[in-house]
């Protein structure tokens, strides 16, 4: 079973550090987790290169490894920039509402 981010687990290093290493290994990316900055594109010019199954695999990895659903497109725009934006998803998922 999957183990989901947890709000013990708030460390944001070791969560960007998780899904670098979730995204190398779940896309085999050519690069290792350490290569990829915070803030480098995944689609588009300068980026990694990631193309539309890259970006499905993705959403299917981020809800199986931190229950994070991506509901629709515009969503999916808005999460998958980044690193940074992807962290930040994930940890507003793990807060609490309020």
């Amino acid at each position: 079973m999957a183990e989901f981010f947890s709000p013990n687990m708030d460390n944001a290093k070791a969560l960007r550090d998780r899904i670098k290493g979730m995204m190398v290994e779940n896309l085999m990316l050519q690069v290792t987790a350490a290569e990829i900055a915070d803030d480098q594109p995944l689609f588009g010019p300068g980026s990694l290169g990631l193309d539309s199954v890259d970006a499905l695999q993705l959403v299917v990895a981020l809800d199986r490894n931190f229950g994070l659903k991506i509901p629709d497109p515009g969503a999916a725009k808005e999460i998958l920039q980044n690193v940074s934006t992807i962290v930040a998803a994930v940890q507003r998922k793990a807060s609490p509402a309020a």
